[in-house]
């Protein structure tokens, strides 16, 4: 009976210790608390994601289905990222408003990651380059190093996106060092998949009838455009989606389309797609969806969405627009 007590005893102290093994693995580290990340754009909140598993709660402030230009924090982002640990954003141009809201954040121990640090932004097209008169002969010359804007849509370059995720990891080992093999192991992971799909982009668009791709939205395809050689023409000539077209630019899209043999014209996520509509109405030629990332709407939210699987039917898209092989 004795002896029928001891086993039954060591089979549950058997059992007892497989349970807390298995809770060990679930929760991760031990005696470890899940860091609270904020993130300011759909991108960083993917990139953050990855990079953290499930060391890292992290948080989107926009909500699904708003367009991000617009955006300004109300006062409960303000107290989500006064909370957080660490702060992601793109930079001070595509998110104006970080500099002044952290200049009311109280809590010293926020990590604030500028994603796009080591990143050369290029200029917004809608703002020319200043100029300055020459002393000597009192003529007007471009000063290359004052510009006027920048294009902050740097995550369509994926090599762009890579060294964003670099940044990002840099944040989480500053914040958690304990863990940094962790962060290391996946971010170099998830770079892999950038790696990838970048090469999918080059393959898949490297034998197309067309270079020219035309598109019904504000500029935000420019890297995109640069880092897959091609011919990029946009209805709105600057980087905010709230511009209204010039009349020229229209016929100039128009123009592009007919002597250019194109069948198709792109429009672009969360923002109204009344130019591309206009322009397919008057030439006949076919509306496809180009997804800049910046957000996403409640349905795809719903469905759990990847940037990776946004960009992979962003290049299925550009295959047939463009007519690829």
């Amino acid at each position: 009976m004795i002896k029928r007590s001891i086993t039954l005893f060591i089979v549950c102290l058997l059992l007892l210790l497989i349970s807390l093994s298995c809770l060990k693995r679930e929760a991760g580290p031990v005696g470890k608390k899940t860091i609270k990340v904020i993130t300011t754009l759909f991108p960083l909140y993917d990139f953050a994601r990855n990079v953290g598993g499930n060391l890292a709660q992290v948080d989107l402030l926009l909500p699904p289905g708003m367009e991000p230009h617009s955006f300004e924090p109300r006062p409960a982002d303000i107290r989500k990222i006064n909370d957080a640990d660490i702060l992601i954003y793109t930079g001070k141009f595509m998110e104006p408003w970080v500099e002044d809201v952290l200049k009311g954040v109280s809590n010293k121990n926020l990590i604030v990651v500028d994603a796009s640090v080591g990143i050369i932004l290029s200029d917004d097209p809608a703002i020319p380059k200043p100029h300055k008169r020459d002393e000597k002969t009192g003529r007007r010359r471009e000063n290359d190093n004052d510009h006027g804007g920048k294009d902050p849509h740097i995550w369509l370059d994926f090599s762009n996106a890579q060294t964003m995720v670099e940044n990002i990891l840099n944040g989480f080992i500053v914040k958690d060092p304990v863990n940094r093999q962790v962060y290391l192991k996946n971010a170099e992971a998830y770079s892999s998949q950038l790696a990838l799909l970048d090469k999918r982009f080059r393959d898949g668009l490297a034998l197309c009838r067309t270079d020219m791709l035309i598109h019904g939205g504000h500029f935000a395809f420019g890297y995109l455009a640069r880092r897959y050689h091609i011919r990029y023409l946009s209805a709105y000539r600057g980087i905010s989606p709230n511009a209204e077209p010039a009349p020229g630019d229209i016929i100039e899209l128009i123009r592009n389309l007919s002597s250019h043999h194109l069948n198709a014209i792109f429009f672009e996520e969360l923002v109204s797609p009344n130019v591309a509509e206009t322009i397919a109405r008057e030439t006949g030629v076919k509306l496809l969806m180009l997804h800049g990332a910046h957000n996403i709407s409640k349905n795809e939210w719903e469905q759990n969405v990847t940037f990776v699987s946004l960009m992979e039917n962003d290049l299925r898209n550009l295959r047939v627009g463009l007519e690829c092989q």
